[in-house]
């Protein structure tokens, strides 16, 4: 049976949004494609239609994750601080499912196909980007500097948060990290 063009975006769309969700969840190597399939409610056989391999659903689910769709990221549209609030918050770090790729996937993407690698390195560059415009520096080198800092913090804390069995040394990280990057 054919389906519309439609459909198949659609179905592309639910597959990216479910993977990223699981990969989040579980790690690349954690989820398999027969499980991604079933969470988007398609069968395993209807993977290749839509990508070439695991690898290219776990690059193309990154891309999917890190692309605003409006075009505007986070620090742009609240500012650095703001940002960082929501960012370094016990929500943030105890939802997998929705939580930042680099925080809960960056050491796995380290070892990652190099379209993975290259959607970070992007996403990367553009988030830096992005806290610039927000970050706190008299000149344009100061402000990347900062931004560079305090996103490295960031996503430090929140790692070491999640590691963290200890409830309280996790806030605390969380709480120390955010006072340490200031308003």
């Amino acid at each position: 049976m054919k389906i519309s063009r439609e459909q198949v975006a659609k179905n592309r769309e639910t597959i990216l949004r479910e993977a990223a969700r699981l990969f989040r969840q579980r790690g690349f190597d954690g989820v398999t494609v027969a499980e991604v399939m079933n969470a988007a409610g398609l069968t395993h056989g209807a993977f290749y239609g839509y990508f070439d391999s695991k690898e290219d659903l776990v690059a193309q689910a990154a891309n999917h994750v890190l692309t605003p769709t409006d075009g505007v990221r986070g620090a742009d549209r609240v500012g650095m601080a703001a940002y960082a609030d929501a960012y370094l918050s016990a929500a943030h770090r105890d939802d997998l499912s929705d939580a930042c790729l680099f925080s809960s996937l960056g050491t796995e993407a380290v070892r990652g196909s190099g379209g993975l690698r290259h959607t970070l390195t992007e996403s990367l560059r553009a988030q830096i980007e992005s806290f610039s415009r927000s970050a706190p520096g008299k000149t344009d080198a100061e402000k990347r500097r900062a931004a560079i800092g305090s996103w490295s913090a960031m996503i430090g804390a929140m790692l070491l948060s999640r590691i963290a069995d200890d409830p309280a040394l996790s806030d605390e990280v969380l709480r120390q990290t955010r006072a340490w990057i200031g308003d």
